[in-house]
């Protein structure tokens, strides 16, 4: 993957969002990225940040999950799911 390759950074409301295109709870969000689900209450309640390292693996699993990241110009970072076969 090259440099660049994921700018988008994963915003509070963004990590939010994509567990609501998934229908995912905070439970479901942590134990698909392996990590707490205090963290992820705390980093979408914007009382603290996470480091590269858990951001990387919360956009991971709403990736594997389907969710695709779109950065539209001009207006910043969209989501999107796209429709699924079956």
């Amino acid at each position: 993957m090259g440099q660049g390759a994921r700018a988008t950074i994963l915003t509070p409301a963004l990590c939010r969002a994509a567990r609501g295109l998934l229908d995912w709870t905070q439970t479901d969000l942590a134990e698909r990225a392996a990590v707490s689900r205090s963290t992820i209450r705390d980093y979408e309640g914007r009382h603290h940040d996470i480091h590269r390292a858990t951001e990387a693996q919360l956009r991971l699993a709403f990736e594997e999950g389907g969710v695709r990241f779109v950065e539209i110009e001009g207006a910043g970072t969209g989501l999107c799911l796209p429709d699924q076969p079956g």
